[in-house]
């Protein structure tokens, strides 16, 4: 068959990799414009705070010194438009503060849920579902948080820097060896410099934490969607142990990463206020002396204590970056998960897919050279007893597991060589867990097509019919727009199994592969499935992993594989009056 060599520009050229550093600076490039606008108002709110001690201390020497009336009341109404001015900047702009911080956090989901939805889904591969919430969830949080800590540390940036500046234009006229707003300028830098360097260990225990708490979440959640197979087997107190024990690691975690950062920050506000109480030493020394006035006494005490809060809080930036890296650290984990390289051929366009599935040689490690041949249209039933070797054979189909040995081609094209999302859309693999999503009956029949509707078309009646699910649409209390909740929570067992499987059937692949379908379902319920699939499928080629004697009854053709390797092959009567393993695993 011929192939067709792929457009060159099919794929965009990969991205280059990001870390932590490229993460949040792409945070804080999204939403630019809302940062922006914080960053200039919160850095007014805390120009106008600087001002408000030296207005003050202007009022006084107006008044002490008995100046006129009008101009004390000049400075009266400076004041309350200094008030006025910090007043809206800070209320303005903490709201595009908060909008910055949840759209950029936003927009990080959407692109992580963006990459993990991929068809190359190498980014969510041997993840566990906690572990993911967790990086979605938490820690595009504590991302998004950055780009609030960005205006903040702007503010206090320029608050430090005024209120250095007008502590300088105090004391230079002095005289002194070490002008006060030159002592600040000097102390801050240098005691940031400390806790930079200090907070590397918070870093780190960060990192552990959001582990710890991520291994906690992806057992819970493993262990609550099992909780009727944990039950039955009667592991409950098992679980619970085992659970327990995870939680406390991600306790001591949590608690080693608070008892850093605890440390951190008493030590950050003693160093600010020893800062600041050296500057306002300085000043009263310089009163009693007979140098400073009392509206400058009253000015430089209070932006001393002004100044507390601003330098505190930029001692506070180190911490708060080392969580915000430790999370973007994990988030570029996701983001920068190496895609397969795109396929090196292509189905042909003008011809439609035949649906000849070709395996050869194909080894693994339960898998021992497997050769299998399903003709365009045939309906084989496969028996494979040893559930590896079905799942290694299910993800080589599916294209998430590369063999060690043998390929496997369709039309005379190797699976690998083709397009990951091209290769997915001829060759359908449906597990045997039934994942259904919150919507209707019709979201689920047809996901691809978004917001499905209320009316159902021919093609969803005729795959509900196969899947013997018609009876359920009927006793469902709108019937096709009847929702059926997280993973199906509204339906029983068999109900999903049921969906789910005529939801294969509605997409209609050229090749469908089953993996035991009607396991959840009586044995009347199973025969009609296997007419339905048969009817349906008619002139397109189906594989179905079973043992079911209905299923099995309806097909072609029936091969079984044993350890490792396909052992017989032909119509399930004749295998059952010559091959008592297979007659034994049928039965069974």
């Amino acid at each position: 068959m011929p192939v067709k060599p792929p457009a060159q520009d099919a794929r965009p050229a990969a991205p280059p990799p990001r870390g932590p550093g490229a993460v949040l600076a792409a945070a804080a490039r999204s939403v630019r414009g809302p940062l922006l606008g914080s960053l200039v108002l919160l850095a007014g709110h805390q120009a106008g705070e600087a001002l408000v001690p030296v207005v003050v201390g202007v009022v006084v020497d107006r008044a002490v010194d008995g100046g006129a009336a009008g101009a004390l009341l000049g400075c009266l109404a400076l004041l309350a438009a200094d008030f006025l001015f910090l007043s809206l900047c800070y209320r303005f702009g903490s709201r595009l503060s908060t909008r910055a911080r949840e759209h950029s956090a936003h927009r990080l989901r959407v692109r992580l849920a963006g990459r993990l939805l991929a068809h190359d889904d190498a980014a969510g591969r041997d993840r566990l579902p906690g572990d993911l919430l967790t990086v979605t969830g938490s820690d595009t949080q504590v991302v998004g948080q950055f780009t609030s800590w960005l205006g903040m540390t702007t503010g206090n940036l320029v608050a430090v820097g005024l209120g250095a500046a007008l502590l300088l234009r105090m004391s230079v006229p002095l005289g002194l060896l070490v002008p006060l707003g030159l002592l600040v300028l000097l102390g801050t830098p240098a005691v940031l410099l400390l806790m930079n360097r200090a907070g590397r260990p918070l870093e780190r225990r960060g990192a552990a934490e959001q582990a710890a708490a991520a291994r906690a979440a992806a057992t819970a959640v493993d262990y609550v969607s099992g909780l009727r197979v944990l039950k039955g087997l009667r592991a409950e107190r098992t679980a619970l142990r085992h659970y327990e024990g995870v939680n406390r690691e991600s306790l001591r975690a949590t608690v080693s990463a608070a008892r850093t950062e605890a440390v951190l920050d008493g030590a950050g506000t003693l160093l600010a206020g020893v800062l600041v109480a050296a500057v306002a030493l300085v000043a009263g020394r310089l009163a009693l002396g007979g140098d400073l006035g009392l509206g400058d006494l009253i000015a430089c005490v209070g932006l001393c204590q002004f100044l507390l809060a601003p330098i505190q809080g930029l001692l506070e930036l180190g911490p708060a970056l080392a969580r915000a890296r430790a999370s973007a650290r994990r988030v570029a984990v996701l983001l920068d998960a190496p895609a397969p390289p795109p396929g090196t051929a292509r189905l042909p366009e003008d011809v439609p897919v035949r649906g000849e599935l070709t395996v050869r040689g194909l080894a693994h490690e339960a898998l021992r050279g497997v050769d299998l041949r399903l003709a365009p249209g045939e309906h084989l039933g496969l028996v494979v007893p040893e559930p590896v070797a079905a799942a290694e054979l299910l993800a080589c189909l599916a294209g998430d597991l590369a063999p060690a040995h043998g390929t496997i081609c369709l039309d005379g094209v190797p699976l690998t060589a083709l397009d990951r999302a091209e290769a997915r859309g001829a060759v359908l693999v449906a597990p045997h867990q039934a994942y259904l999503f919150d919507g209707t009956v019709l979201d689920n029949l047809r996901p691809d097509e978004g917001e499905a509707g209320e009316a159902a078309t021919s093609a969803d009646t005729e795959a509900l019919h196969a899947a013997a699910a018609t009876d359920l649409v009927d006793g469902l209390p709108h019937g096709t727009a009847t929702r059926v909740g997280e993973r199906g929570a509204f339906l029983s067992g068999g109900q999903r199994q049921r969906l789910s499987l005529a939801r294969a059937l509605r997409a209609a692949p050229p090749v469908l592969v089953l993996h035991d379908p009607t396991t959840a379902v009586d044995a009347v319920t199973q025969t009609r499935i296997a007419r339905g699939i048969r009817t349906l499928r008619a002139g397109r080629t189906t594989l179905v992993l079973t043992s079911s004697p209905a299923l099995l009854g309806a097909c072609d053709r029936v091969a079984v594989l044993r350890e490792g390797r396909v052992t017989a092959s032909g119509p399930h009567t004749a295998l059952l009056a010559t091959d008592s393993f297979y007659g034994n695993v049928v039965s069974a």
